[in-house]
């Protein structure tokens, strides 16, 4: 975290609140994580006095994450990047159910940014989009990395005539498989070539498309994220087994 600069930091109390209140009102979805582990969460509450964050969906990581020590939390919405620590979580209840409980942290990193995190989709399962060029005809491609403000595509055949870039397209289906199927208006803002070099040392060349969503709503952005999340995890699983 201390990798920002200063001016990122966040140290005023009702600095710190409002952001928090801001998480709490979209329903950003946090990313609690620690050295063992991590789970994704929301906040329930933020005062003066406390915040209250949501109990994970399995018993397990709660319990561990009661003996975690120098927790981080992240979370990221389409305007920001916000990151804090809490030093302990305790367990309490809200509204008669479990729930995470700790004073507001001293301070919060909140990085206005125009990159947002991107995570590079697997090659399989494959994960493709769908929309219509002007004439009517349909425009296929296969997803390439996600973030919350676009994403990069592929192509596996030559791009469609009269694709240009600053072309706009309206409700664009991404086929996310077992995660459910998304719209997004979009904006396609870079055309370019992606080269890799086969088995065969040959160069095998693909159209590589940019595109930057449009009028994304809060349930989107929400769905967007933990795709995002779950992307991500599964990815360093992989990694890990290779390991």
């Amino acid at each position: 975290m201390s990798n920002y600069s200063e001016q990122f930091l966040k140290q005023n109390p009702l600095a710190v609140l409002g952001v928090l209140r801001d998480l709490q009102k979209g329903e950003v979805p946090l990313r609690i994580r620690w050295s063992a582990s991590q789970f994704i969460s929301k906040i329930l509450d933020a005062s003066a006095e406390r915040l209250i964050i949501d109990t994970g969906s399995q018993e397990y990581e709660n319990r561990a994450a009661l003996r975690a020590e120098n927790i981080q939390v992240m979370a990221e919405t389409m305007g920001a990047k916000v990151e804090f620590a809490l030093q302990r979580l305790e367990l309490s209840e809200y509204q008669g159910l479990p729930a995470f409980v700790m004073p507001l942290p001293a301070n919060l990193w909140f990085v206005q940014r125009r990159e947002y995190f991107r995570i590079t989709a697997p090659l399989q399962p494959a994960y493709f989009c769908k929309t219509r060029m002007p004439d009517k005809k349909e425009f296929r491609f296969r997803l390439f990395d996600l973030s919350l403000g676009g994403m990069g595509a592929l192509m596996d055949s030559a791009k469609p005539e009269g694709l240009v870039e600053g072309m706009r397209f309206s409700q664009i289906e991404l086929d996310m498989g077992g995660w459910g199927r998304f719209w997004f208006d979009a904006q396609l803002i870079a055309i370019s070539e992606r080269k890799v070099v086969d088995s065969k040392n040959e160069t095998i060349t693909t159209p590589r498309l940019s595109f930057r969503f449009l009028n994304v709503g809060p349930g989107a952005e929400r769905e967007l994220q933990r795709i995002i999340f779950a992307l991500e995890r599964e990815a360093r699983e992989r990694a890990n087994k290779v390991l």
